[in-house]
């Protein structure tokens, strides 16, 4: 099997449908003896990862969600719930589960009460996802956790009320996938039609078990915050697909008792994470230009909680928020900021003044989910964290902001498959860009190296010192001996919102030119070979690859993962089409020369590049028929090419079999052309 996929690798009329059974004939004739390659790969499937972290409010207990595995050391879809108490942080911590049996289930979302002594979560140990809560008042004795929910559909993102007598989270009922555009998308067939499945904000009474769905059935909600007297809540919401409108949700406020929603604010660009103040007068919230909800980035803002003029209370940051919460008790705000490839906690005063930075540390936190947060104690002061790195890999710390202690330890006998890893920068039209570089494993200067450039996704976001995902293929290439640089452009965050709007209109030219200009930098100061150098990136990453090969024949070798070749047709394909007006400035029927101008299809006849082509076949952001167009017209030019079709794969890719086959190929097709 091996030897045949090296032969397909050399086809320039190549399109493979892989099939899960066909791969895992693959993985065992592999078993018997793995390659320095599958080693590597088995390293980053090793790893635990904490999905979630959450500290009591009294500062005492931390609780988290971590990966498990299944019976053969492969990632599964299960997750479980532990609590340590950091008082006795010696003792073993103990697992919270809705089951009774001791086998794995998927359990996850979790909250604290108000006053510490209950946990809510999701779990499926009932078969459905359903809301738990587990009292822990009574100290080490074993823990029977209650139904509060018997619902069909998909929860999330559970809060309790000030009081601790409900339970609100957000519910869509009946629908047939979880919610999302990254997740597999349903296909059509037959007469198509749109059927919406709006998130609703619910309530369950914890005493009675009562639920309720609070918010209007019309629209939906994305994320939500309780008001101090428990009587309102402020949300982020919008009418119509939950997965397409976010990037034009309002605030608003909603009325418990009644369910009016009223709203406050109508934001120029997207805007992430409200959070109600102490005194119930304010709200703050981060607003900026965003690729994707989750995604966050942009400056600080607070609006009065009745509504009116919105204001900006860290105008002219250099740096990119991305969390917030209010400190108790004061009109001080916490958040937690991308700067210049760093992370950093930092405060504002919410009336507007200077901004001070408490903590940067070179490495990336957050609570597990793909962008970056922290769970704050009611002390204001004391947190729970997710820290890793490129040289540490991920662990749950907790204890005063900045002076945390590690409370897992699950990951600790990793160590990099890769070369040391620096912070670079270099100017660009002016402007200072930032990237980080990592060196191949075991290197040595008398040598000369390829490179290969890895551009991140978003464009909205931003590359940190963090250590690999299992999907994270260019991760893989230092240790087959590359140098990896990956550069944040303009668009990125981290640099402050002119920096990342500086690419409206504009994707392809001036963000391509930091990138080649990052290429210069590296050429001047380290042994690479100019005449082996890749380029490689998935989403914006695999569009960027796209565009770059017809914009120059510097790279020897590409690999685009679920690019976008035509932003004329794209518009009318995927399932987001409202993300694209913030950027483009128009729609595609407005102004379609502007799509026109950054599309790779207009410039195709220029690629000389071998290019792999790797998409799902259910992916809603970035569709399939992109990632077609471009490979029909390389294989008409005659252009080395090779396309690959993974199914039942969304934007990102879940199934451990695939992600893995995607990090062999990628290095293959690499070492192919650059080795």
């Amino acid at each position: 099997m091996e030897t045949r996929m090296k032969r397909r690798a050399t086809s320039t009329l190549t399109i493979l449908f892989l099939l899960v059974s066909h791969l895992a004939v693959s993985r065992a004739g592999l078993s018997a003896q793995k390659t320095p390659l599958d080693r590597v790969i088995d390293s980053f499937v090793a790893v635990h990862e904490f999905k979630e972290v959450a500290i009591s409010p009294d500062g005492k207990r931390v609780a988290w969600v971590e990966s498990l595995t299944d019976q053969e050391g492969q990632p599964s879809a299960n997750s479980a719930i532990f609590v340590q108490d950091l008082a006795s942080s010696s003792a073993a911590p103990r697992r919270i589960t809705a089951g009774s049996d001791g086998a794995a289930y998927e359990e996850h979302d979790i909250a604290w009460s108000p006053d510490g002594k209950r946990l809510a979560f999701i779990s499926n140990a009932g078969n459905l996802d359903e809301f738990y809560a587990a009292d822990l008042s009574r100290g080490t004795r074993p823990v029977r956790p209650r139904a509060l929910t018997h619902l069909t559909g998909f929860l999330s993102s559970p809060e309790w009320s000030p009081d601790g007598k409900m339970l609100a989270f957000l519910f869509i009922e009946g629908a047939p996938r979880p919610p999302g555009p990254l997740q597999p998308m349903t296909k059509d067939e037959g007469v198509v039609e749109q059927h919406i499945y709006e998130q609703r904000l619910t309530t369950v009474d914890v005493a009675s078990g009562e639920v309720r769905q609070v918010s209007p059935a019309d629209t939906y909600v994305y994320e939500y915050d309780w008001s101090p007297d428990g009587r309102r809540l402020v949300a982020s919401a919008a009418p119509g697909s939950g997965d397409n409108n976010w990037w034009v949700a309002k605030l608003y406020t909603l009325d418990v008792s009644s369910g009016e929603m009223k709203p406050i604010y109508k934001p120029r660009l997207q805007i992430a994470v409200p959070r109600w103040s102490p005194d119930g007068k304010s709200i703050a919230f981060i607003e900026g230009l965003m690729s994707d909800q989750g995604g966050n980035g942009g400056d600080i803002f607070v609006v009065p909680a009745a509504g009116g003029e919105a204001r900006d209370v860290t105008p002219g940051m250099k740096a990119s928020a991305s969390a917030l919460a209010w400190r108790p008790r004061s009109n001080t705000i916490l958040f937690v900021e991308s700067l210049d490839g760093d992370t950093g906690f930092a405060t504002v005063d919410a009336s507007g003044g200077r901004i001070s930075t408490l903590w940067t540390g070179g490495e990336k936190i957050s609570t597990g989910a793909w962008g970056m947060a922290f769970s704050l104690a009611e002390d204001g002061t004391t947190s729970a964290v997710v820290r890793d790195s490129l040289d540490h890999p991920p662990e749950v710390w907790a204890g005063p902001l900045g002076n945390w202690k590690q409370i897992t330890h699950a990951n600790e006998g990793l160590r990099p498959v890769w070369g040391k890893a620096e912070s670079i920068h270099w100017t660009s039209d002016g402007m200072s860009i930032q990237g980080w570089l990592v060196y191949p494993a075991h290197y040595d200067p008398a040598n000369r190296y390829p490179l290969v450039v890895a551009v991140h996704g978003g464009p909205g976001s931003g590359v940190l010192s963090s250590w690999p995902s299992r999907f994270d293929y260019p991760a893989a290439l230092p240790s087959e001996g590359y140098f990896v640089l990956f550069p944040n452009p303009r668009g990125s965050f981290g640099q402050g919102e002119p920096f990342t709007e500086a690419n409206v209109k504009d994707f392809g030219y001036g963000d391509f030119r930091d990138i080649m200009a990052g290429v210069d930098e590296v050429l001047k100061k380290l042994p690479v070979d100019p005449s082996r150098i890749g380029i490689t990136g998935w989403s914006y990453g695999g569009y960027m690859t796209m565009w770059a090969v017809t914009q120059t024949h510097r790279f020897r070798a590409a690999v685009a993962g679920a690019g976008i070749a035509n932003w004329l047709s794209y518009y009318g394909e995927n399932d987001i089409d409202e993300w694209l007006v913030p950027f483009f400035g128009a729609s595609v029927y407005d102004d379609p020369a502007v799509y026109a101008r950054s599309s790779p299809i207009s410039f195709i006849k220029n690629v000389q590049t071998p290019t792999l082509i790797l998409v799902g076949d259910s992916d809603g952001e970035c569709p399939p028929p992109q990632s077609y167009e471009f490979w029909h017209a390389l294989k008409t030019l005659g252009v080395k090419t090779q396309f690959v079709v993974y199914p039942h794969e969304g934007h990102v890719f879940l199934q451990p079999e695939h992600q893995r086959d995607v990090i062999r190929r990628a290095v293959e097709w690499f070492n192919q052309y650059l080795k």
